[in-house]
């Protein structure tokens, strides 16, 4: 006993030893354990066995994965060992087959990673050889003859190897020997064969101990009782046609499917002729799926038939006569396998977002493919959609990856529903599939795009601030964070003012503010350039020009240029009673500050009289007699022209403009000195001749201080000039050319007066551009020598002088 056990724990340290065998193979592992090991036993560490760290198990979440979903064995992250989950049992596992494995595979994520795992289950001698009944009842007839044959119900022991049934034992051996042979699968025929004829008379019942007993270590053994019953002779016993039948049926077969046919004779006569069939000892399968018919020896069908279950299938079939004789034969059925099973997929890890920028050859998926069936029907080829850009690779056997096989672009594309077919070689060939919904992530690849590279907007000038004056928009085919666009104004300047002091915008929207009023007559336009950005990390950006161009309202009233209006001096202008019709007196020069329709100038007489002597040319300025002068005509005519501007509303200014109506000096100079005084100087005509009796009385000293006089006067009047110069408006510019109405040549008059009326002379002579205004820059107007050169008051006392 101390032997037997001994030798039992050297066998269970060599099944151990085993476990330490490691074959590797790509992705691929082996253990060897015995079956009946204890919850919690270590099979294997994968970690030292695969060389794979314990971190990388904990963040790639590794975990056993089976196709059965079964779990006998678990793994133990932390520690990186596999473990036993379930007690194994080879026999439930796999029955009579000998070389017993499970396989599983071990899976981890970010990156995907596959390992499989083999595990042979070693068969250790935890089952003893058993019969089916404990009792084996035989009849023998006394006429049997020295060497006759009598089967016996052979012992089942569910161990394989070394550990299953390896001899059979007869107790007592007087009249019958055990005869054991072995057929070519392995399994033991048992026989008793009659030594010494039997006497009925002399012993009627004999009783027999079967012992069946295994190999392992200790040995295992199991009996069963025979008795035998003596009967009267019956000389033949049954003969089969066959020892072995063979027959083959295909799975799933209907009930009542002919199999094959077994057939006996007997040599005897009578009823010991007569002979009937049926199963020995058939196991549960054998009784669920075949029947015999005892009188013709058919074997049929009785139930579903699954390849996938048995292969094969091995009964024995006895053959009695009436007499108790009997005989065997074996019938070996095989199953032939029918493409009953589809291909089953499972899908072990899917990512189901994939960002647009994934590499080609990124897995998506790991999908394991099954298919129970046998030689071709059980070949699977794996596909997708050729136009998808993924493709399906294999990877271990019956495992596939899904990867990209080119390019991603979720503008285009943002969502796929892949779906892989699984058709195996069958004819006709049975397919399953699975659809993955995979979805596109989004990255930042697209820049905004405003609608327009140049955009131009239009704003009247003296707008109110925070004006909305426009609204630029732009898009992005990205989506999400990466699609929100801000608008900016990039900083610049203009005439050393800064862009953003004068533009705002509104980042969200894209509406454009005017900060403060514009003036046309500062600034006609400005260009600024305006980012759209989007909020992707890093973000991008794109930038589109706005013109912004000022529209001139009619703000600006016009400007007097000419005649200049002096409150110290009076500019009359000469016109001779002789003059034609006509007869150009002078012309008023204006200008206005504005551009466009509003800078158009018109001009028209105030009040004009009834039956006037002067117009005024409405485009340019000019004024001229209308018709002859007559006598009626008055000396002093004070003309008020309105010039106006053509906006909307117009805006007007005045000028009075002095004409002197006489052929004489002196009708002019009773007349002069009234422009400058009030109505209650109306005789200052009856003064003036006064004070020439006076003048001509104190000609000696007159003569005395007339130099002193003329130069006093000389200086006053430079003096009153510069004075009135300074209250003069600044004007903005003269334009070069009066492309607004206004003429481009502008008359001086000299007036030489006498007292001799016949020898006075008014001569008019063009002005030069200059002599009106000197334009040192934009908005200044200097006046050079106008009044000097214009002022009738001096060159009349001068004459006179003379």
């Amino acid at each position: 006993m101390n032997k037997g056990f001994c030798r039992q724990r050297w066998t269970l340290s060599l099944l151990w030893m085993l476990i330490s065998l490691v074959v590797f193979a790509i992705g691929q592992i082996r253990y060897s354990i015995p079956e009946e090991m204890a919850k919690g036993s270590i099979v294997g560490n994968i970690a030292n066995d695969l060389g794979i760290e314990l971190k990388r198990l904990m963040s790639g979440r590794a975990r056993v994965f089976t196709s059965d979903d079964s779990e006998y064995v678990g793994l133990d992250r932390e520690k990186g060992q596999l473990v036993v989950k379930q007690r194994m049992d080879r026999e439930q596992l796999c029955g009579e087959i000998s070389a017993c494995s499970i396989s599983f595979e071990v899976v981890l994520e970010s990156p995907m990673e596959l390992y499989s795992i083999n595990i042979d289950i070693q068969d250790v001698n935890d089952n003893s050889p058993v019969f089916r009944k404990n009792e084996i009842d035989q009849e023998i007839s006394e006429s049997a003859l020295p060497g006759a044959r009598f089967s016996l119900v052979g012992a089942i022991d569910p161990d394989v190897g070394t550990n299953s049934l390896q001899k059979y034992v007869l107790h007592p051996t007087d009249n019958f020997q055990l005869s054991v042979q072995s057929s070519f699968d392995g399994s033991k025929n048992v026989e008793m064969v009659l030594k010494t004829p039997l006497d009925r008379e002399q012993k009627e019942h004999h009783y027999l101990t079967l012992t069946a007993i295994d190999g392992g270590s200790p040995q295992r053994s199991g009996t069963v009782k025979i008795h035998i019953s003596v009967l009267d002779a019956n000389d033949n016993a049954p003969v089969f046609s066959q020892v072995t039948y063979k027959a083959s049926v295909l799975e799933n077969s209907a009930v009542a499917t002919l199999v094959t046919i077994v057939t006996a004779t007997d040599a005897d006569e009578g009823s010991y002729a007569n002979i009937q069939y049926y199963f020995e000892h058939p196991s549960d399968s054998v009784m669920a799926l075949f029947a015999i018919d005892s009188e013709t020896g058919q074997i049929k069908v009785t139930g579903p038939i699954d390849y996938e279950k048995y292969k094969q299938f091995k009964i024995k079939v006895i053959a009695k006569d009436s007499g108790g004789l009997i005989n065997s034969c074996e019938v070996i059925i095989d199953v032939s396998d029918v493409n009953d099973n589809a291909p089953k997929l499972t899908v072990m890890s899917f990512s189901s977002a994939l960002p647009e920028n994934a590499a080609l050859g990124t897995v998506v998926a790991m999908i394991n493919v099954q298919d129970l069936d046998s030689g071709d029907n059980g070949k699977v080829t794996c596909s997708i959609d050729r136009n998808s850009p993924f493709k399906i690779v294999p990877s271990l056997a019956s495992y596939y990856n899904l990867v990209t096989d080119s390019a991603l672009d979720r503008e285009q594309i943002s969502e796929y529903n892949i779906t892989v077919t699984a058709v195996d070689g069958g004819n006709p060939s049975l397919s399953s599939s699975k659809t993955l919904m995979l979805k596109i992530s989004d990255i930042n690849d697209n820049a905004p795009q405003f609608e327009l590279e140049t955009y131009d907007a239009y704003v009247l000038e003296n707008n109110s601030p925070s004006l909305s004056i426009f609204s630029v928009k732009a898009k992005d085919d990205d989506w999400g964070p990466n699609a929100r666009i801000s608008y900016f104004i990039d900083d610049g300047t203009m005439n050393g003012v800064s862009l953003t002091s004068l533009i705002s915008i509104n980042t969200d929207t894209g509406v454009i503010y005017a900060m403060k009023p514009f003036d046309y007559e500062q600034m006609k336009s400005l260009k600024i350039r305006i980012k759209a950005q989007d909020g992707g990390t890093p973000p991008l950006s794109t930038n589109a020009t706005l013109n912004i161009f000022v529209q001139d309202q009619n703000d600006n009233t016009p400007q007097i240029l000419y005649p200049v209006q002096t409150s110290g001096s009076v500019v009359a202008e000469m016109v001779p009673r002789s003059a034609d019709i006509g007869y150009l007196v002078t012309k008023v020069v204006a200008v206005d500050g504005d551009s466009g329709q509003n800078a158009w100038l018109s001009y028209k007489l105030h009040k004009p009289a009834d039956r006037p002597l002067f117009e005024v040319g409405s485009q340019n300025g000019e004024i001229r007699t209308v018709r002859q002068v007559t006598d009626k005509d008055a000396v002093k005519q004070k003309l008020t022209v309105v010039v106006e501007d053509n906006g909307q509303p117009s805006r007007s200014a005045t000028v009075n403009v002095n004409v002197a109506v006489a052929d004489s000096f002196p009708e002019i100079l009773s007349e002069f000195t009234d422009f400058t005084h009030d109505k209650d100087y109306n005789n200052s005509l009856t003064f003036y001749l006064v004070l020439a009796l006076i003048v001509v009385s104190l000609l000696f000293i007159f003569s005395v201080i007339a130099i002193i006089s003329v130069k006093i006067y000389r200086w006053r009047q430079r003096k009153l000039y510069y004075k009135s110069a300074n209250n003069l408006p600044v004007i903005p510019y003269y334009p070069t050319m009066c492309s607004d109405g206004t003429m481009q040549h502008v008359y001086n008059y000299e007036v030489c007066g006498t007292m001799d009326s016949r020898m006075s002379d008014v001569k008019p002579r063009p002005y030069s551009q200059s002599t009106l205004v000197s334009l040192s820059r934009p908005g200044t107007v200097q006046r050079q020598n106008l009044d000097a050169e214009l002022s009738l008051e001096v060159r009349m006392r001068e004459n006179t002088q003379v």
